[in-house]
């Protein structure tokens, strides 16, 4: 476990291993990273760049969860999001309150 204060980003839903291989090409720093499944290993080339991670099923005991904690990027597991960003939208992802929370930034 780590502890860290909210921190912002740019939201992208990523869906497949040519996602992260575009954000290779350019750069994944700052991203907040959206996937559907718990056990997104397509996301590893990427991790350390990665400013958050919002997985839309799972737990915190999940691949992804495991695998960001070793990282110290935040990751908030099973989100339910009201409405889902689009991306490139200004988020904060705040990881000190349980469960963890997505915001839209203005």
């Amino acid at each position: 476990m780590f502890e860290i204060g909210a921190v912002r980003g740019e939201w992208r839903k990523l869906t497949s291993p040519e996602d992260v291989l575009e954000l290779m090409d350019t750069s994944a720093e700052g991203v907040v990273a959206c996937v559907a499944d718990a056990g997104a290993t397509f996301l590893a080339p990427i991790f350390d760049e990665l400013a958050a991670v919002v997985c839309l099923s799972g737990t915190p005991v999940s691949h992804i969860g495991i695998v960001s904690r070793e990282y110290q990027v935040p990751c908030v597991m099973a989100a339910v999001l009201s409405a889902e960003p689009a991306d490139g939208d200004a988020v904060e992802v705040d990881c000190s309150v349980d469960p963890g929370v997505v915001r839209m930034v203005s």
